[in-house]
């Protein structure tokens, strides 16, 4: 179970579709510290996916405090070595990883630092904060990074920030396709959801559910033993 946090503006917030903003959290400290007890924490600096800015001061001190997979605009292999040495413990990598700069960023990094964002949208990959459709599926693209990454996020485009449920059987295809750790992401809103995608040992990255209450902490925190 990775609990998410999204940074835009300073703040912690939640996006539906990857553009409207849904809703504005806590502190992001505050928040943190709510999601204690996970073993990992998912932050994602929204400026810095859409080219607009970063927030490295309070991804440095969320590093500090708990273990996270840091993602948004990692573009370069410079990048990809700040939010390490900010003390990521892993860096997500998506637009960069469909281009020719991907070999330069595991070679800064290492793949065990890389988790590969194969993000989809009407059953293509979409890349560019989710605004460039490629002709590629997550299916195919699979295959292409099993050398150099340590795992991937999954997500269902179609229903993020939705709160309508996933796809399990776009993640059960995903599974069959490689034995890497998989995180899924998108329209994750139960716990029965959650439950199936375990099942199919896949790990589950939560936002929107639980920033609007329908999912518990407690309940979630039960989960993880």
């Amino acid at each position: 179970m990775v609990p998410c946090i999204d940074i835009q503006g300073g703040k912690v917030v939640q996006l539906v579709q990857g553009r409207e903003k849904a809703l504005e959290g806590p502190d992001p400290l505050e928040m943190l510290e709510r999601f204690a007890g996970f073993p990992e924490i998912q932050v994602i600096d929204l400026d810095a996916a859409m080219g607009v800015g970063e927030n490295f001061a309070i991804i440095e001190m969320l590093a500090s405090r708990a273990t996270c997979r840091v993602g948004g605009g990692v573009r370069t292999p410079q990048r990809a070595r700040q939010l390490i040495d900010l003390g990521a413990h892993r860096v997500i990598v998506g637009t960069a990883a469909f281009s020719p700069v991907f070999d330069d960023i595991v070679s800064e990094v290492g793949k065990h630092n890389i988790i590969v964002a194969l993000d989809s949208k009407a059953g293509k990959v979409v890349v560019d904060g989710w605004a460039t459709s490629l002709t590629t599926t997550a299916d195919q693209a699979i295959a292409l990074f099993s050398d150099r990454c340590s795992g991937y996020l999954c997500t269902y485009v179609d229903k993020e920030g939705m709160m309508e449920g996933t796809d399990l059987e776009w993640f059960a295809g995903l599974r069959q396709l490689t034995t890497m750790p998989i995180t899924a992401a998108g329209g994750i809103t139960t716990l029965q959801d959650i439950r199936d995608l375990f099942a199919l040992q896949i790990d589950a990255a939560i936002g929107m559910a639980v920033y609007t209450g329908r999912l518990s902490l407690t309940e979630l925190r039960a989960l993880t033993v």
